[in-house]
């Protein structure tokens, strides 16, 4: 089972998150149709995808000789429950900001 680390190693390329929007957006798709919006070989797709499965961010399925790809979200949840706290740490931080703000612009 992939852990958060390999998740944000997989998250740390625009290329992968590019992909994983691609996926969200239009649903399981072929490598040959992804590989079409990016300025890069199918092959460095293909290495992309193999990133995000190891991480568990996407699933793969053959089809005959295609390989069909879909989007895995619960790694992100995973991930979204690990940052909540620092979300709300700068939601607080700037909340306070904008008090401090409205105070200076009151005087």
């Amino acid at each position: 089972m992939p852990d958060n680390n390999d998740v944000f190693a997989a998250l740390a390329s625009p290329a992968r998150r590019q992909l994983l929007g691609l996926l969200l957006d239009r649903g399981p798709l072929p490598v040959q149709e992804l590989a079409e919006h990016f300025d890069m070989r199918r092959p460095s797709v293909s290495e992309h995808l193999r990133v995000l499965k190891d991480a568990g961010l996407v699933r793969e399925r053959k089809s005959g000789r295609r390989r069909y790809y879909r989007l895995e979200a619960e790694p992100l949840h995973e991930l979204s429950q690990w940052l909540s706290p620092y979300e709300r740490f700068w939601r607080e931080r700037l909340t306070s900001l904008r008090e401090l703000l409205d105070e200076e612009d009151g005087e």
